[in-house]
């Protein structure tokens, strides 16, 4: 399913921070999104406040129905849902990509890294799905409060999958919302990233900073990874 400016974005968990902040990028930029939740009634809520906000309307309805609209989904949803919210869209995202961005954060230890034993959250989201879904991983490592806001956000994404056509579209995704995406590789390679948000959380506390971020320094070519 698709409109006349490309892909239908369906953003599950789309009224929590990282989901509303990046379907609001997304909208502002043009893209058609339609905000997903476990309650249609807050989807609807969330939907109508970036419609006024950006004059137009703006499609909701509960993650599975999200999913069901979408081309693209975009779970946003913390790693305690991950399973149960994959496992309720499943029906809907056979043959589409789907954007993982579940960093695998145990509280209250949240400034320790703790993998799940798959590997990563997107290793894991991957065997949830099949092989049927072209799993995608990105955006761990972005402030959600930065990017609710109109500033220029200085991250970095990595974004990380084994289908290369895929992980290109996402990454195009990532610089429409005002961030720069970077291919960094297979699937596998997103424990890296997940692993780093809990580093980035402790240094957010021992140093005192607001939402730390990456960016990957010297002069990148524009080749594909």
């Amino acid at each position: 399913m698709t409109n006349g400016t490309g892909p239908i974005i369906g953003v599950i968990g789309g009224t929590g921070h990282l989901g509303a902040a990046l379907a609001r990028r997304w909208a502002k930029h043009g893209h058609t999104v339609v905000i997903g939740s476990r309650d249609a009634d807050k989807a609807r809520a969330a939907a109508q406040a970036l419609g006024a906000e950006l004059e137009r309307e703006i499609a909701s309805g509960t993650n599975a129905a999200a999913a069901s609209q979408a081309d693209i989904v975009v779970v946003t949803v913390p790693f305690a849902s991950q399973a149960a919210v994959l496992e309720e869209i499943r029906p809907a995202v056979a043959g589409k990509i789907v954007v993982d961005t579940t960093v695998p954060l145990v509280p209250p230890k949240v400034m320790r890294v703790q993998l799940p034993p798959e590997g990563c959250a997107a290793l894991r989201a991957q065997a949830l799905l099949g092989e049927g879904v072209r799993v995608v991983s990105a955006f761990h490592n972005v402030a959600a409060h930065k990017l609710a806001t109109d500033v220029d956000v200085e991250c970095d994404v990595l974004v990380f999958g084994d289908d290369k056509d895929a992980r290109e579209t996402i990454r195009q995704l990532a610089d429409d919302a005002g961030l720069r995406g970077l291919h960094a590789g297979a699937l596998a390679n997103s424990a890296a990233a997940e692993a780093l948000t809990s580093i980035l959380i402790f240094m957010n506390r021992n140093y005192a900073v607001d939402g730390a971020g990456i960016r990957i320094t010297g002069e990148l070519a524009a080749v594909a990874g």
